[in-house]
């Protein structure tokens, strides 16, 4: 049960006086989730992104142009417009000179009467020289003197949304903040008392209340302690997870390595260095009292793949089974034809369980995964079915792990008695993000590449260039090669000019006839398993695909890789559709096609695409490029919604809070010690019900 202390903060922003239908609508919009409304707490944790500096004053003719200022004079006259599309205009003036004040599509009875003639007015906004007179459009603020003496002249500056004016969601702000109760301490005073950081309501009030520009910044010790509390609720709930997953009812799994033997003895290639380590640790930890969480983190093509089938191995040899998933279908079966050979030459036996089984099929399955009879099962979101029942379930295995909510691997693991969790990911993860996701987790890296990885040659064209594209393409295929292009959209949308999949189909059937498929995520399962079929095959020479190509897909005879519209996409997803190619013998390439012109930030991902292959480097740019709330794309990641934290600026905050909230548990693993209260309130403050609820009595 959350505190009642904090129930003020948790009822919906229509209780605050001033906010009616229409504040409440475009509210929910810019602050809602599609499962609630819009609520004071939000509100409150609404942060600004800059000022309005109104502190600028001056005589007319001597203030400063192009820039906020305020100025005080008397009303002069009014300019009516001559026709209703003309603005109203309006002239002060002081003992130094005029400026004329322009209103577009105005009500003139309003301007009329805030600004009456021969009255003393406080005007606010930005001044600028036209066709040889001064002149402020729209002013910001329109006051007498009494209005004026309260005016703060540093005003904080808030995102917002359609229909959403600034001051009607400052004075929300302000109301929401009036509910804030009197909330206990839960930092370690030490900590904040050293480093000169305010209380967390003081916090909240002076980021809200800035003094000056640098005021809402997030070096500022306010900002600084509201981001320590955020990332501390999300670590200490990561922790709280972690401890209870492990020593709850942990079994050792102590490998032979008999199997594993035969696997490795079956592989065309040898382990790197950094496949053998991360095998060393995945089997340390299985041979541990405690459960394993272990994260194996790999760039496109490092082998992780290998590794999960001999850590399956591993958990077989202990006497148990083994269970692989993989986020979409597509991937389930093209684990399941690379790891087959491999198992059979073991002596493990596989099967596959998707979704799209015949009902005779997975009846079998079933059974084998009952009796035992079957080692190791790769399939998709079927294996959380409630009908699916292992005789003895080991080790689960989650693929893509970004895919996959926490609560969804838990149910997995749940399945098997202590089963130890091993979690891969093929898309590079900076370490500010690694702690944040997987912060209950310990973390193997797979930095090298297995021999025979081709490097990529990255190219960027323009648009414009789309028939020499083409033709560079004709020539790859007349040589043999195959071609992956991809498109951001399936069909043309009459809201934007990005190129659709179907359309580029269409012009490159034209072009190379017969040699080319399509392949989306709303074609039916079948059609994509037939179009990725002709292409792995030889059949197709070009399969024009959504990002659906994105993750584990494996043709080591593509060779060309085109990204339309590649300025569209994020630094991660590039080099993940990149890495689709580069995986066999024949020299690869990748063009990068984009529409200009080019803003920074995508110049600045093509750049780092042409510069390096390393996800590592290429994920730490992107989290500089886009900040960590658009990395990997929060809302389908799982990854964190942080509101006062900024990865790419408190880092070493976020390092800080992990070691606390070890520490923490590690001493006080139930929260009932003196800080346990504030701490709990923390977690609820928050949103870390969950965390919360495995506390006794939390």
């Amino acid at each position: 049960m959350r505190p009642e202390l904090l129930n003020p903060l948790f009822v919906e922003a229509t209780k605050l006086r001033g906010v009616g239908p229409k504040v409440a609508a475009a509210l929910d919009r810019l602050l809602g989730a599609p499962s609630r409304p819009a609520r004071v707490l939000d509100l409150v944790l609404h942060l600004p992104i800059s000022v309005v500096d109104r502190s600028t004053r001056a005589k007319i003719r001597e203030a400063p142009r192009d820039q906020v200022v305020t100025l005080e004079g008397r009303v002069r006259e009014h300019l009516a417009p001559a026709n209703v599309k003309a603005p109203f205009k309006a002239v002060i003036e002081d003992e130094t000179g005029d400026c004329t004040l322009v209103f577009f599509r105005s009500n003139a009875a309003w301007v009329e009467k805030a600004l009456p003639i021969g009255a003393t007015r406080f005007v606010s906004g930005r001044l600028e020289l036209w066709d040889g007179r001064l002149q402020m459009v729209h002013p910001d603020r329109v006051v007498d003197a009494e209005a004026f003496a309260t005016m703060p002249l540093v005003e904080p500056v808030y995102p917002l949304t359609e229909g959403l004016f600034p001051r009607v969601l400052g004075k929300a702000v302000e109301t929401a903040l009036e509910r804030l109760p009197d909330l206990p301490e839960w930092q370690d005073p030490n900590r904040f008392v050293l480093r000169g950081w305010p209380g967390f309501a003081e916090a909240l009030k002076a980021v809200h209340h800035p003094k000056k520009a640098g005021d809402v910044g997030a070096e500022t010790p306010a900002r600084q302690r509201l981001a320590y509390d955020e990332l501390l609720a999300s670590q200490l709930a990561l922790a709280l997870v972690r401890n209870r997953q492990v020593v709850d009812d942990g079994v050792p799994h102590v490998p032979t390595g008999a199997i594993s033997a035969k696997v490795e003895a079956a592989l065309p290639f040898r382990l790197t260095g950094g496949q053998r380590k991360a095998l060393d640790e995945i089997r340390a930890d299985m041979a541990s009292p405690r459960r394993m969480l272990r994260l194996l983190q790999g760039d496109v093509g490092s082998g992780k793949t290998v590794v999960a089938l001999l850590a399956a191995a591993s958990a077989v040899e202990a006497g148990t089974q083994a269970a692989l998933m993989a986020p979409t279908e597509i991937l389930a079966r093209q684990h399941h034809a690379r790891i087959a050979p491999l198992a059979e030459a073991a002596g493990l036996r596989v099967a596959v369980l998707t979704g799209r089984d015949k009902a005779s099929e997975r009846a079998a399955t079933q059974r084998g995964l009952e009796d035992g009879t079957i080692d190791l099962v790769i399939g998709t979101h079927a294996l959380f079915s409630e009908t699916v029942a292992f005789k003895d379930l080991g080790l689960v295995i989650v693929d893509e792990q970004h895919r996959f909510g926490v609560a969804q691997r838990l149910t997995l693991a749940e399945k098997g008695r202590a089963a130890e969790l091993l979690v891969m990911t093929a898309t590079p993860i900076p370490r500010t993000l690694v702690l944040t996701v997987f912060g209950d987790m310990d973390v193997s890296i797979l930095a090298e590449k297995p021999a025979g990885r081709q490097p990529i040659v990255t190219l960027a064209k323009p648009a414009d260039a789309m028939e020499e594209v083409v033709a560079a393409v004709g020539r790859a295929v007349a040589g043999g090669a195959r071609v992956y292009w991809v498109c951001p959209l399936v069909t043309e949308s009459e809201h934007t000019d990005l190129v659709a999949a179907e359309d580029r189909f269409r012009a490159l059937e034209a072009y190379f006839g017969d040699r080319v498929r399509l392949m989306h995520g709303q074609m039916k399962a079948a059609e994509r398993d037939a179009a990725m079929a002709d292409f792995a095959s030889g059949r197709a020479s070009v399969l024009v695909a959504t990002t659906v190509i994105e993750v584990g897909v494996d043709v080591p005879e593509a060779s060309v890789m085109v990204i339309e519209h590649a300025e569209r996409f994020g630094l991660a997803q590039l080099h993940q559709l990149r890495g689709r190619v580069g995986r066999g013998a024949a020299k690869s390439f990748c063009l990068l096609v984009y529409k200009g012109p080019l803003g920074k930030t995508s110049e600045g991902r093509i750049e780092m695409m042409k510069q390096t292959e390393d996800g590592f480097l290429i994920a730490e740019a992107d989290l500089r490029l886009r900040g960590e709330g658009e990395l990997i794309g929060t809302k389908q990641s799982g990854l964190p919604d942080f509101k006062l934290a900024l990865l790419d600026v408190h880092g070493k905050l976020l390092e800080e809070a992990r070691r606390e909230a070890a520490g923490l548990v590690a001493d006080d693993p139930n929260l009932s010690g003196p800080r346990g209260p504030a701490l709990r309130m923390l977690l609820h403050l928050f949103e870390r019900d969950a965390a919360a609820r495995l506390l006794q009595g939390g």
